[in-house]
């Protein structure tokens, strides 16, 4: 450890160096469900220049046939920005905020403290990287049917979005990107607190050694499966937000937004496809996230592990 550098701080730097490795690999293996994803939130059936896709494989054959692998990962490096950035100030902030409320605190968290840091972490998280997102979400959208001058990539988006748009338009969605983040990651951390101390419970009372340290306990195994529980259960709950939020952040046509704001997105889906258009493409979301989370967790918990054993042996 250096001199001057505290034991917490380090601690904090650990888990955002964690967190950005995990969120890494996840986009790394997982990006072609997030196209397909997005395609078919904002698909509402009036969109001239987005392909029809019967479902998830249909849509994945067919992106590779008419697009190639550039379509299928269109949107890859904002993607790997926004993840990495994502997770890594998540695990930073979300760590650092259970710290504040563990001060003078000797018995563990409660769920609410977890639920409180969580819904902290999020927002701070969705301040930050809105403007990333919206520019995956407009590169995963365009398509050989575009009519508008398509973005060439990162940085030209981004400057012809302020060029056209002004400053203001990287934080369109931000109103359900907000309740997203906060109430996708309050559900998903919360229910990953809760069923880690759980298993930690039962795999110690089967323990000859009891009060073992939770990372001797667990395996990648137990690991993959919390994330992907806990992932689940956020994803069903707070799915709507993502829809909202794709449809708000679509390219304008002609200069005219197709949604002014949320509750026009809320209205307009609620009239013409009912319940059904909030979980357009959650097929292709499970199918990403599910497993995405578990190598998230994996990676972001050995990667800990990692850390923590340099930091002994220094």
């Amino acid at each position: 450890m250096s001199p001057g550098t505290t034991k917490s701080q380090q601690w904090q730097w650990e888990n955002a160096v964690a967190g950005s490795a995990a969120g890494f690999a996840t986009v790394a293996v997982m990006h072609p469900l997030d196209v397909v994803r997005t395609r078919f939130q904002v698909n509402d059936g009036r969109v001239s220049h987005l392909p029809s896709y019967r479902n998830t494989a249909h849509a994945v054959f067919t992106i590779a046939r008419s697009e190639g692998l550039r379509g299928l990962y269109a949107g890859f490096l904002p993607g790997v920005l926004g993840s990495t950035i994502s997770w890594g100030l998540y695990f930073f902030f979300y760590d650092k905020a259970k710290q504040r409320y563990a001060l003078n605190r000797e018995e563990k968290l409660s769920p609410g403290l977890h639920l409180v840091s969580a819904a902290e972490a999020g927002g701070l998280v969705c301040l930050c990287t809105n403007p990333v997102w919206l520019v995956k979400t407009r590169l995963q959208l365009q398509t050989p049917l575009h009519q508008t001058r398509p973005y060439s990539g990162l940085y030209d988006a981004v400057r012809t979005i302020m060029k056209e748009e002004g400053f203001s338009a990287l934080y369109r969605g931000i109103v359900p990107g907000l309740f997203l983040q906060v109430s996708h990651g309050a559900i998903q951390f919360t229910a990953y607190e809760e069923l880690r101390n759980v298993l930690v419970d039962l795999k110690n009372k089967r323990s000859k050694i009891h009060h073992q340290n939770p990372d001797k306990l667990l395996n990648s195994v137990d690991y993959a499966v919390l994330g992907a529980t806990s992932k689940i259960a956020a994803i069903l709950i707070t799915y709507p937000f993502q829809v909202i939020r794709a449809r708000l952040q679509q390219r304008p046509s002609g200069g005219v937004q197709r949604y002014t704001d949320s509750w026009h997105v809320l209205r307009e889906t609620a009239r013409f496809e009912g319940v059904r258009g909030f979980y357009k493409g959650i097929t292709a979301n499970l199918l990403k996230n599910a497993p995405a989370s578990s190598i998230t967790f994996i990676v972001y918990e050995n990667v800990l592990k990692l850390l923590k054993l340099t930091r002994k042996n220094d």
